[in-house]
C-alpha cells in the first residue's frame, strides 16, 4: 500500500476482510520517515501513518479474534523494522560522557511513531487472543537480543516501554527465560568491568525484582551466583545513585527467599564500602538498614562484629549526614532487639566511637542523637555500660600514659646525644664549613681566558674615562 493513501477504517470494513486489511495496514507503517535532518518533511504521510497505529492501537485492544495466525509475522515485521536500530551516539559526543545524574537525556525525535508502534505491540502480547506457542517462530532469542539493545536508549519513555514488553516476553515465552537473563548477565559485566556506562540498568534491576520474586525455593546455584557475581559488584560503579533503590530492593527479594545468603550479602557490601565518598555512604546504609529489617537473628550473629566496627566507623566521620544515618538505626524497633540480645558483644565496639563523638563531633544534632544510642545503651545493660565507660577511661588513661613515656624516652635519646664525646668535640671546633677546593689539574688555556676577560663594569668605566 502506498504511504499516503489512508486505508478503509478497519470497522467500515467488512468483518471478512478486516484480517487482510489489518495486515496492509501493518505493512504500511513499515515506512520509515526522517524526524531529525527535515522534521517538517513528509507531513502527511507521517500523519497517515500516525493515524494508522492510533486505529490499530484502537482495535486490538477493544475486539477480539484480530490475533490469527497470519498476523504474527506481519505484527512482529512491523516492530522490528520501526524501532530495531543503531542508537544514536552520546548527546555530546565530543565533550563529557553523557551523565544521567546530571544531564539531561536526549529525546527519541521519532517518538510520536515510536510510541504507538510500542503501544501496539504491548497491547498485541496483552491480547487474549496471543498464543505464544505461534508467536515462538517469530519472537525468538535473536528477537530478544534486539531488544536489549534499545536498553541503551537515553530516552527514559523508550526505556519504560521496553521493561514491560521484555518482562510481558519473560512471563509468556518459558523457553527465553534462561536465555534473556543471561543476556542481562552479559550487559551487566560489560557494565561493571568495562564501560561502566549504559542508560538501562535501573530498568533492567527493576525487571529482575520481579524474576526473583517469581524464584522457587531451594534457589538454584545459577541464581545465588547472580547474587554473588553481579550484584554485589554493582555497588562498585561510579554511578550507582542512579539505580542504588532498584538494585538494593533485588538484594532484600533474595535475602527473604533465602536468610542463608545473609553472611556473603553482608560480607560483600562490607568489601565495597566507599571511602571517600559520603553520599554513597549513606546509599549503603540505607541498604543495609533495610537488609537487617528482614535479617533472621540467626545470621544477625555472624555477621554483627564487622557490622558494627563499620557502623562506629560511620559514627565517627566527620560527615554529618554519614554519621546522622547511622545513628538513625537507634530508632528502628527490630535493629534495637537484635543489639539488646547481642550488647555484650556490640556495646564494646559502638561505645569508644560514640563517647568520643559525643564531646568531640563538630555537628550539634549528631552529638544529641549519640546521647540518645548512649541512653538507650544505658537502659538496656547499665552494668555493662558502666564496664564498658571504666574501661574505655582506662585505655584513655593508658594511652595518655604512653604518650607521656614516649616524650620521657625522646628527652632521654636527646640528653644522650648532647652528651655524646664524638659532639662535644665537634662543638669545641666550631668550624665553619667550607666548600672543598677541586682537586682536578687547572687547565692553562681556561686560567689565561679568564684572565685576559673584563668585566662589563670595567668596560663601562674605561669608555667614560675616554669621554
Amino acid at each position: 500500500p502506498v504511504a499516503d493513501t489512508p486505508l478503509l477504517s478497519l470497522t467500515d470494513a467488512p468483518p471478512h476482510e478486516r484480517e487482510e486489511l489489518f495486515i496492509q495496514k501493518l505493512r504500511q507503517c513499515c515506512v520509515l520517515f526522517d524526524f531529525i535532518s527535515d522534521p517538517l518533511s513528509d507531513l502527511k504521510f507521517k500523519e497517515v501513518k500516525r493515524a494508522g497505529l492510533n486505529e490499530m492501537v484502537e482495535y486490538i485492544t477493544h475486539n477480539r479474534d484480530v490475533v490469527t495466525e497470519a498476523i504474527y509475522p506481519e505484527a512482529v515485521i512491523m516492530f522490528s523494522v520501526n524501532l530495531f536500530r543503531t542508537l544514536p551516539p552520546s548527546s555530546n559526543p565530543t565533550g563529557a560522557e553523557f551523565d544521567p545524574e546530571e544531564d539531561e537525556p536526549t529525546l527519541e525525535a521519532a517518538w510520536p511513531h515510536l510510541q504507538l508502534v510500542y503501544e501496539f505491540f504491548l497491547r498485541f502480547l496483552e491480547s487474549p487472543d496471543f498464543q505464544p506457542n505461534v508467536a515462538k517462530k517469530y519472537i525468538d532469542q535473536k528477537f530478544v537480543l534486539s531488544l536489549l539493545d534499545l536498553f541503551d536508549s537515553e530516552d527514559p519513555r523508550e526505556r519504560d516501554f521496553l521493561k514491560t514488553i521484555l518482562h510481558r516476553i519473560y512471563g509468556k515465552f518459558l523457553g527465553l527465560r534462561a536465555y534473556v537473563r543471561r543476556q542481562i548477565n552479559n550487559i551487566f559485566y560489560r557494565f561493571i568491568y568495562e564501560t561502566e556506562h549504559h542508560n538501562g540498568i535501573a530498568e533492567l534491576l527493576e525487571i529482575l525484582g520481579s524474576i526473583i520474586n517469581g524464584f522457587a525455593l531451594p534457589l538454584k546455584e545459577e541464581h545465588k551466583m547472580f547474587l554473588i557475581r553481579v550484584l554485589l559488584p554493582l555497588h562498585k560503579v561510579k554511578s550507582l545513585s542512579v539505580y542504588h533503590p532498584q538494585l538494593a530492593y533485588c538484594v532484600v527479594q533474595f535475602l527473604e527467599k533465602d536468610s542463608s545468603l545473609t553472611e556473603p550479602v553482608i560480607v560483600g557490601l562490607l568489601k565495597f564500602w566507599p571511602k571517600t565518598h559520603s553520599p554513597k555512604e549513606v546509599m549503603f546504609l540505607n541498604e543495609l538498614e533495610e537488609i537487617l529489617d528482614v535479617i533472621e537473628p540467626s545470621e544477625f550473629v555472624k555477621v554483627m562484629e564487622p557490622l558494627f566496627r563499620q557502623l562506629a566507623k560511620c559514627v565517627s566521620s566527620p560527615h554529618f549526614q554519614v554519621a546522622e544515618r547511622a545513628l538513625y538505626y537507634w530508632n528502628n524497633e527490630y535493629i534495637m532487639s537484635l543489639i539488646s540480645d547481642n550488647a555484650a558483644k556490640i556495646l564494646p565496639i559502638m561505645f569508644p566511637a560514640l563517647y568520643k563523638n559525643s564531646k568531640s563531633h563538630w555537628n550539634k544534632t549528631i552529638h544529641g542523637l549519640i546521647y540518645n544510642a548512649l541512653k538507650l545503651f544505658m537502659e538496656m545493660n547499665q552494668k555493662l555500660f558502666d564496664d564498658c565507660t571504666q574501661q574505655y577511661k582506662a585505655e584513655k588513661q593508658k594511652g595518655r600514659f604512653r604518650m607521656k613515656e614516649r616524650e620521657e624516652m625522646w628527652q632521654k635519646i636527646e640528653e644522650l646525644a648532647r652528651l655524646n664525646p664524638q659532639m662535644l668535640k665537634d662543638i669545641k671546633k666550631e668550624k665553619v664549613l667550607l666548600r672543598r677546593k677541586s682537586e682536578l689539574p687547572q687547565d692553562v688555556y681556561t686560567i689565561k681566558a679568564l684572565e685576559a676577560h673584563k668585566r662589563a663594569e670595567e668596560f663601562l668605566t674605561s669608555s667614560q674615562e675616554a669621554l
